[in-house]
C-alpha cells in the first residue's frame, strides 16, 4: 500500500465509519479539534486500520497521531517495518 492508497483507506474510514464530511478530510485536519473525533472514535479507527492492513499497530505509534497525514505517515511507516 502506497501513501496515496492509505489516504484513501483513511478517508474512507472517516466518511464511513464517523460520518465526516469529505469535504474536510485533507492532510492538515486535525483529528479532534478539525473532524470531531473522540478518543473512542480513535480507537475504532485503529481497530479497522489494523483489520485493513494485517499489522499490529502499537498504541505509542497513535499517542502523537494528531492530523490526517499523521495517521497515514503512521500506517506507512507500520507498513514498512513489517515489509
Amino acid at each position: 500500500m502506497n501513501k496515496d492508497e492509505i489516504y484513501q483507506e483513511v478517508a474512507s474510514l472517516l466518511t464511513s465509519l464517523f460520518e465526516t464530511d469529505p469535504a474536510a478530510i485533507r492532510p492538515e485536519a486535525r483529528l479532534y479539534e478539525d473532524l470531531e473525533l473522540d478518543s473512542i472514535d480513535a480507537v475504532d479507527m485503529v481497530v479497522h486500520l489494523q483489520k485493513r492492513t494485517g499489522r499490529k499497530i502499537k498504541p505509542e505509534t497513535f499517542r502523537s497521531v494528531r492530523t490526517v497525514q499523521d495517521v497515514v505517515d503512521a500506517v506507512e511507516q507500520l507498513m514498512r517495518e513489517s515489509a
